[in-house]
């Protein structure tokens, strides 16, 4: 029988024991599960050459959780000891889960050349040639002082293929090993060229050097989504909607919208558009009080003639917006920068007609069969519930630019700004023109057809 207080020091025995016996259990192997981490960095090269193809990736090691590496010390990688476990998480983590293909076939599993340890401060990896000495030259030192979580994994796999000329891809799929993974990708073809992906999370099927075709669907399917996906967007065409409900009203006012955020989209994509950090919430809280004033002025009362012209400016702040999206990813059109830039606009075109679609025959039914003869006041509360949506967009997008530094006001700012006005002012004054005789001919041929009648 324990006296009292001997539960106490039991306890009190244990803890100890196992503080102990802690360090010395861990100094043989990493725990068995890990922590999953919060940021990780991949660097890779791919490169045809002859009938293989060669995968060069650098990975830190402590992304591969739920393995053992044999350790030494207070933590440091056993490295004579090392290299079993490493080619293992180099297949588990890596080969199992990437996809290559040359065209449309997907190849082989790969045969692992290398794997080695590396420390955090190696800088082989600023080229292909760097690299591939790096990771089939000999591995660190054995009393090299590393710890097992700050070490880099490199390997070295080679893919089977048929043609080094031939149009590779491939699917990643290795965003599970943190919480955000960014990855530096680097494709060098046959004859040396190089060319270079970043990308963040999982981007899908990357073709390394795609055909103008293959470019425009992925770009066509990238806008179509965009403008799904984009909340605000589909508020302000909610707004554009709600007034009219008719097909015929709204052409003139989606026109007006798409040729106004076409100039911009374009223009931002080819880096004519402001660089600072404080440009993309500005135009995200001017996209937002775009909303607001629409919405507002639906319930004020919209009238058409002036709807279309306001449409066209605002069209112009949401160009902006659609280039944020563009930005990143136009990296995937290889050299069709120009097809990629038009696919995205027609993706961005074809979402419009479709949530227009979706729209118009609902505010259809809402008014004919809920609010009935209250048209007007189903109007003003709709416009109101997304005046409120937008006006809390737009203080929450208004305080975080409020928290940029803007430019000094210099000759250099003011001439950027009166060129892009002229070049804005002049596109619309073009589009007006434009506009005007092509009314002017469909009513001289309407009033022509009803003389001859």
């Amino acid at each position: 029988m324990l006296v009292p207080g001997t539960n106490q020091l039991v306890i009190m025995w244990g803890m100890v024991a196992a503080a102990v016996a802690g360090p010395a259990a861990a100094g043989a192997a990493a725990p068995p599960v890990h922590e999953i981490p919060n940021d990780v960095t991949i660097q890779a090269y791919i490169k045809p050459d002859g009938q293989r193809l060669h995968l060069i990736i650098r990975v830190p090691l402590r992304a591969m959780r739920d393995l053992e590496f044999p350790l030494r010390g207070p933590g440091y990688l056993d490295i004579p000891r090392a290299d079993a476990q490493l080619r293992n998480a180099a297949m588990l983590w890596i080969a199992a889960e990437m996809a290559l293909y040359e065209g449309d076939t997907r190849l082989g599993d790969p045969t692992l050349v290398a794997a080695r340890a590396s420390i955090p401060s190696n800088r082989a990896f600023r080229s292909y040639e760097e690299a591939l000495a790096h990771v089939t030259g000999p591995r660190l030192a054995d009393q090299t002082q590393l710890y097992w979580e700050q070490a880099m994994l490199d390997v070295l796999f080679e893919y089977p293929i048929e043609s080094d000329r031939a149009d590779f891809s491939i699917d990643p799929n290795l965003e599970r090993l943190a919480l955000r993974v960014v990855t530096v990708l680097r494709f060098v073809s046959p004859d040396g060229a190089t060319r270079a992906f970043q990308y963040t999370g999982d981007p899908g099927l990357v073709r390394l050097d795609p055909r103008w075709h293959q470019a425009a669907l992925r770009f066509v399917g990238l806008g179509f989504s965009h403008i799904l996906d984009g909340v605000d967007h589909l508020l302000f065409l909610l707004c554009l909607v709600i007034p009219f409900r008719r097909v015929r009203a709204l052409i003139l006012i989606v026109t007006a919208f798409t040729v106004a955020h076409s100039m911009t989209l374009i223009a931002a994509a080819l880096n004519l558009a402001p660089n600072a950090l404080w440009f993309p919430p500005l135009v995200e809280t001017l996209i937002a009080a775009s909303i607001v004033y629409m919405a507002l002025e639906n319930v004020i009362g919209a009238n058409l003639r002036r709807r279309w012209m306001i449409t066209f400016a605002f069209g112009l702040v949401h160009g902006f917006g659609f280039s944020f999206g563009l930005r990143e990813t136009l990296q995937f059109g290889g050299s069709h920068l120009l097809t990629s830039l038009l696919a995205f606009n027609v993706g961005v075109e074809l979402g419009q007609l479709f949530a227009l679609a979706l729209l118009v025959p609902a505010l259809e039914l809402l008014y004919r069969f809920v609010l009935k003869e209250r048209e007007r006041v189903g109007t003003i509360v709709v416009s109101a519930l997304v005046a409120h949506t937008a006006w809390h967009w737009m203080t929450a997008r208004g305080a975080r630019l409020g928290e940029y530094q803007w430019p000094a006001l210099n000759v250099a700012l003011i001439a950027s700004v009166t060129a892009w006005l002229v070049l804005l002012a002049g596109s619309g004054w073009l589009f007006f023109r434009l506009l005007r005789n092509l009314t002017e001919r469909v009513g001289a041929r309407s009033a022509a057809a009803g003389t001859a009648d």
